[in-house]
């Protein structure tokens, strides 16, 4: 299995950007499909952004297109989701997801999460 802890997360006006970290132990790193997803106060766990094992592909909420990049670091064991742009909306707490199969935007079929972490969006 494999633990999964985020940081960077914080307070930004809108606008501004953040850059999400996950830091990943235990299993191979690479042998994980990722994705990063964010619940706000109200609504549903949303995704955000998923990454292949080897990053050749990367696919993205409608909603963040074009702001946020995912990424992800094997050697490091470290996933990254960076957010540019960032509006009021993105307000949410942002957790990372490990997955053993291609688990796109489905949150039921990732197998591992992190315990997340806080951005608030001032306007």
């Amino acid at each position: 299995q494999v633990q999964l802890v985020e940081s960077g997360g914080g307070l930004v006006q809108a606008g501004g950007s953040l850059r999400l970290s996950c830091a990943a132990s235990g299993r191979t790193f690479s042998s994980y499909f990722m994705g990063w997803f964010r619940h706000a106060p109200g609504k549903e766990r949303e995704f955000v952004a998923s990454i292949t094992w080897s990053a050749v592909n990367t696919y993205y909420a409608d909603s963040v297109k074009g702001r946020f990049r995912i990424s992800r670091d094997n050697a490091k064991n470290t996933l990254h989701l960076q957010m540019n742009s960032l509006k009021p909306e993105d307000t949410a707490r942002y957790y990372c997801a490990a997955s053993q199969q291609r688990a796109g935007n489905r949150p039921n079929a990732y197998d591992y999460w992190g315990q997340g972490t806080q951005d608030t969006v001032s306007s």
